[in-house]
C-alpha cells in the first residue's frame, strides 16, 4: 500500500468505507436554494471525496445515492435526481475510468428509464477491470429489499434450508464479493440507519457528523478515519482490556 496522508498506522485504515450522503436538501434550503441545487452540490463534492478515498488508501467505497423510499419524494426532485445521475455519468465516467475506479451498482435497475439504465450498464462494463478503487453506487437500493431479493433467489435456486448460512446469504446480496464495511459515515447529524446495508453493517463502526454532505471535506473525512482508528472493534466480544483484567483477577 502506498504511503497514506493519514496520521494513523496503515493497518488501522479501513478497507471499506460506506457513506450515507445526507443533508443536501437542508444545505440548499439554508441558502435559499431549491433542494435540487443541494443534490448538485453534493454530486460535486462526491468527486472530491472519491479522490480523497484513493489518496487515503481505501479499497472500497459505497455511497448511498438513492433509496427505494426516495421515490416518494416530490416528482420534481426525483426527476432532478435522475437528471443528475445521467449528467454525472456523462461528465465523470471517462475520468473515473482513467483513474482506475471500478463502478458497480447495488440495488435494482428496473425502475430507471431505459436511457439512464443503458448508461449505467455501459459504465459498469467499461470500468469492470479497474481495481484502484471499487465504487459501489447504491441507487434504487434498500437494505430490506436486498435481503428479500436474496431470499427469493435462494429459494429459486432450490437451496435446502439446512444449507442456508451467513456466508451463503452474503453471496446472494448485491454486494457479493465485497467485504463488509469497516466504517459507515453519516453526514447531517441524523441518527438513523435508513435501511442502508443493514446486513453488511451489522458490526461496522459508525461516525456521525452534523456537517451536511456538500460541506463534508477532506479534513472531515480524515477526522472520521482517525476516530475509527482509535476504536477497538469487538464483534460482540469483550475488549482486550477487559480480557486482560479478567485474567489478572483470576
Amino acid at each position: 500500500m502506498a504511503d497514506s496522508p493519514l496520521n494513523i498506522p496503515p493497518e488501522k485504515i479501513p478497507q471499506h468505507v460506506a457513506i450515507i450522503m445526507d443533508g443536501n436538501g437542508r444545505w440548499a434550503l439554508s441558502r435559499g436554494l431549491p433542494r435540487v441545487a443541494g443534490h448538485k452540490a453534493g454530486t460535486e463534492n462526491l468527486r472530491r471525496v472519491i479522490r480523497a478515498t484513493v489518496e487515503f488508501g481505501i479499497k472500497y467505497l459505497t455511497i448511498y445515492a438513492f433509496s427505494t423510499e426516495n421515490w416518494g419524494r416530490p416528482a420534481e426532485e426525483v426527476q432532478g435526481l435522475m437528471g443528475i445521475l445521467q449528467d454525472v455519468i456523462d461528465r465523470e465516467l471517462n475520468e473515473l475510468h482513467q483513474e482506475g475506479v471500478q463502478l458497480r451498482h447495488i440495488g435494482r435497475l428496473d425502475r430507471l428509464g431505459p436511457k439512464i439504465k443503458a448508461k449505467v450498464l455501459k459504465a459498469i462494463e467499461l470500468t469492470k477491470n479497474n481495481d484502484r478503487l471499487i465504487l459501489n453506487v447504491a441507487w434504487n437500493y434498500g437494505g430490506r429489499d436486498e435481503i428479500v431479493y436474496a431470499i427469493e433467489r435462494i429459494i429459486k435456486d432450490g437451496i435446502p434450508a439446512e444449507e442456508v448460512t451467513d456466508q451463503l446469504v452474503s453471496k446472494y446480496l448485491f454486494t457479493a464479493g465485497v467485504p463488509d464495511p469497516d466504517l459507515v459515515i453519516r453526514t447531517s447529524g441524523e441518527l438513523r440507519v435508513s435501511n442502508f446495508l443493514i446486513w453488511q453493517a451489522a458490526y461496522s463502526e459508525w461516525y456521525v457528523t452534523p456537517t451536511y454532505w456538500p460541506d463534508f471535506d477532506k479534513d472531515e473525512y480524515r477526522r472520521a478515519l482517525e476516530t475509527y482508528a482509535g476504536r477497538e472493534r469487538r464483534y460482540g466480544k469483550v475488549s482486550s482490556e477487559e480480557l486482560e483484567g479478567s485474567k489478572s483477577n483470576a
